[in-house]
């Protein structure tokens, strides 16, 4: 990806975050951006700074992404649902919220989350899972 593509990737990645509620200093903590990243970056990420070229960090985009398609097409109607929903206390998430499982939890959270929103990625995760053993 060119520099303006990353720019415009992690300006769209912190606006979704936004959306949901998310505080900067629990951005840094989802993205698991470099330690010592301060709250103050995520306004820099917002103007035109790009988010680290990172593996893990990419992983990370990508499920979050995906949680989003999922809200997206769970509630076509009405935008807001998705903050709704990641604030929402959830069984599945032993009584958390989804937002609070993914930071508690770290990536393991992520894609719990995600498994939980988009069958199609669980079926994916299910049958390679399936094909291993």
């Amino acid at each position: 990806m060119n520099l303006e593509d990353r720019v415009t990737v992690t300006r769209a990645i912190i606006n979704m975050l936004d959306s949901w509620g998310v505080s900067a200093a629990n951005q840094i903590t989802l993205l698991a951006l470099p330690a010592g990243t301060r709250p103050g970056a995520i306004r820099q990420f917002r103007k035109s700074t790009p988010f680290p070229e990172d593996a893990g960090l990419m992983e990370r985009i990508e499920h979050l992404v995906g949680i989003a398609d999922a809200l997206r097409t769970s509630y076509p109607r009405n935008a807001y649902m998705a903050s709704i929903w990641m604030n929402r206390i959830n069984h599945r998430f032993d009584n958390r919220t989804p937002l609070a499982a993914m930071l508690e939890d770290g990536l393991n959270g992520i894609m719990a989350v995600r498994t939980h929103l988009d069958c199609a990625y669980d079926w994916h995760i299910s049958g390679s899972a399936s094909q291993t053993k």
